[in-house]
């Protein structure tokens, strides 16, 4: 069959729509499909480029000859297709680009590319998915799910460095399924994030420098082996979040980089267009087709693999146009200011779009500045995020848990200064993986102290985030209390939790009791029903610096409550008042110094009454000890 004698099948609409920026699945239109046309089984190729003079399907199946499928445009879109008969599933395939204005010839992966070649090859793969999805429930149940009262404790992975296999070989997506999500069930985390499997060329990006936006990495595996793997987690009840990066993309020459001979996808002035930092280029978000490019990614990821939610990365680095910039090497805004206005109505439009298209999936933002209103929403002037990463707390907080125990009195304000900017977003208390990575050292190496004092800290620093106002997100490895530095290129330390190992009991206690609080903070509605709303925290005690602790309520919709009382010092405190709100007897749901997590014990290990003896503004108290460098959690019993 002729090529050339198969009419067009994308139709004008969708081309009046892509060139508005309105086009939400411009991934159906643009890229490789598999279709019939005339009765004739074959691949639809399509790929915007408006100053291409030329281009060409080239591939495996015409010897990567760009004179034997030249493609034809359509009118003044600047999109370019061809129909070419009886191509098979996983041939090969780029576009050759002659720009019309130089001469220069390109050769560029696919940008709506679902499947490429293995490195280093840069080809794209014609991909098509029969995976039969199993979580129809699970969909329709997410539409009317209450995530801002309901518990959110993510586990943040790197695939390929979670764990791997005796040869040190990547483990597959359906490995992942039968040890990951396991894991992350028997832990009790309620979500996991995944970093970017989007296709990228360097391991040691760690995703973030994306080549193929709409392509699985396959490193391990296919796509639909990945749908294989989110199937898995959602017969598990475990939400799957996608780390996403429409914050720049890299500069090698055969992905989208001056992608037609110019800054088709970034700016032309690198005054608006390149990351110095990162030695990449930036989305030019102001070009209604990039901003298509975006929204249709998001919407593919959603749409085909049932991602519950995006983790959006580097949103200060998007926000504003002098980010990390002198004076003379940014361009101010039409209005003289640093505020990329583009940027906003892109993630206006993203965000209306999600929560039009997808009810109940989540977008959260990585903003570690104090723009206002990230997760606030569109109509109410807001950016439309779900949620918002509290950057300003993990810093405060890990910048005091690093202090000697015997100065901690002098930095207190870091722990109670959080709670006067706490419900002004709907925040996210994150340990990332930027936390223990570049020689900031493990969580566990930047706690104080002899080895003892080292894990209790840890324990306690666990118990802080996960009794204070906020969802939670822990990167893998803290779980156990990983000692060295995250290593993309190699497994988590799994062998500090074997028996040869000589401090095993220590990394083991670590990993129940993080077991044992994720399954509490999930049955205690005090611990997230109201983590948005003043409402849902009361400080009993937060100026006893001098002793360096802490003591508050934490309150549910279900007129629940419990009690955390924090010891940041070494020194136990002995017969402690604490202020309660009702009498009754009290019982101690979880002591960071108990035996099962420490080997030593020196909790209550009983009922504990109250007294008609009003403190800390409460009706009535209970005594208590505290263990040295320690978190209590109490409740009514």
């Amino acid at each position: 069959y002729d090529s050339y004698t198969f009419a067009s099948s994308i139709s004008q609409d969708d081309l009046h729509l892509f060139a508005e920026g309105k086009l939400k699945q411009a991934y159906k239109m643009l890229g490789a499909h598999c279709i019939t046309q005339q009765g004739v089984d074959g691949v639809r190729f399509a790929v915007w480029a408006p100053n291409a003079e030329r281009v060409s399907v080239i591939g495996s199946f015409n010897d990567w000859d760009g004179r034997i499928h030249s493609m034809r445009t359509l009118g003044g879109s600047g999109v370019w297709e061809l129909f070419i008969p009886h191509l098979s599933n996983h041939d090969l395939y780029q576009f050759e680009i002659r720009n019309r204005h130089t001469g220069q010839v390109l050769k560029k992966t696919d940008p709506y590319g679902f499947e490429y070649e293995q490195r280093p090859g840069t080809a794209t793969k014609i991909s098509t998915s029969t995976h039969q999805w199993a979580d129809a429930h699970w969909l329709k149940s997410r539409q009317t799910h209450d995530w801002l009262h309901a518990p959110f404790n993510c586990y943040e992975v790197h695939l390929g460095s979670w764990q791997r296999d005796a040869q040190g070989h990547f483990l597959s997506y359906r490995t992942l399924a039968e040890t990951l999500v396991p894991h992350v069930v028997e832990m009790g985390y309620t979500h996991v994030e995944l970093l970017p499997i989007t296709e990228h060329p360097l391991n040691e990006s760690w995703g973030y420098q994306t080549t193929g936006y709409f392509g699985v990495t396959n490193r391990f595996g296919s796509p639909d082996d990945l749908r294989f793997l989110i199937d898995a987690f959602h017969q598990a009840n475990i939400s799957v979040i996608l780390d996403w990066v429409p914050g720049h993309f890299p500069k090698d020459d055969w992905a989208l980089a001056r992608f037609d001979g110019t800054a088709l996808y970034e700016h032309e002035d690198p005054r608006l267009g390149e990351h110095q930092d990162w030695g990449t280029y930036i989305f030019n978000y102001g070009r209604n087709e990039v901003r298509n490019f975006l929204i249709s990614n998001a919407y593919f990821w959603l749409n085909e693999f049932h991602f519950d939610g995006l983790r959006v990365d580097a949103v200060a680095s998007m926000l504003y146009l002098d980010y990390s910039r002198k004076p003379d090497q940014w361009l101010p805004n039409q209005y003289g200011g640093r505020e990329n206005l583009d940027v906003i109505a892109f993630f206006k439009q993203l965000n209306i779009m999600v929560g039009a298209d997808f009810p109940g999936v989540l977008t959260i933002a990585e903003e570690s500045t104090a723009w206002p209103g990230v997760s606030r929403p569109v109509y109410a002037d807001g950016l439309g995020f779900s949620m918002k990463w509290n950057m300003g707390w993990m810093n405060d907080t890990l910048s005091y848990m690093q202090e000697d125990p015997i100065n901690r009195k002098y930095q207190h304000n870091k722990l109670t200064f959080g709670q006067l900017y706490a419900y002004s977003e709907n925040f996210v208390l994150p340990f990332s993986h930027d936390e223990v990575v570049h020689g900031k050292k493990s969580l566990l190496n930047k706690m104080p102290g002899d080895e003892w004092q080292q894990f209790a800290n840890l324990r306690l620093l666990i118990c802080l985030q996960m009794t204070s106002p906020g969802k939670k997100l822990n990167f893998m490895g803290n779980e156990f209390a990983q000692s060295s530095e995250w290593n993309v290129n190699a497994s988590l330390d799994w062998h500090l939790l074997n028996d040869a190992n000589p401090n095993h009991a220590y990394h083991l206690g670590i990993k129940r009791l993080n077991c044992d609080l994720n399954v509490l903070y999930q049955s205690q509605a005090a611990l997230y029903a109201l983590d948005f709303e003043p409402a849902g925290f009361e400080w009993l005690a937060c100026q006893d610096a001098e002793q360096s602790t802490l003591s508050f309520i934490r309150r549910g919709t279900d007129q629940s409550f419990a009690i955390i009382v924090l010891n940041f010092t070494p020194i136990p405190r002995y017969g402690q008042r604490v202020g309660v709100p009702v009498a009754g007897q009290y019982e101690e749901l979880l002591n960071t110094d108990a035996s099962f997590y420490s080997g030593s014990n020196m909790s209550n290990g009983h009922n504990i009454p109250s007294e008609n003896i009003a403190w800390m503004n409460q009706p009535h108290s209970i005594v208590i000890n505290v263990p040295p460098l320690a978190g209590l959690i109490i409740t009514i019993n």
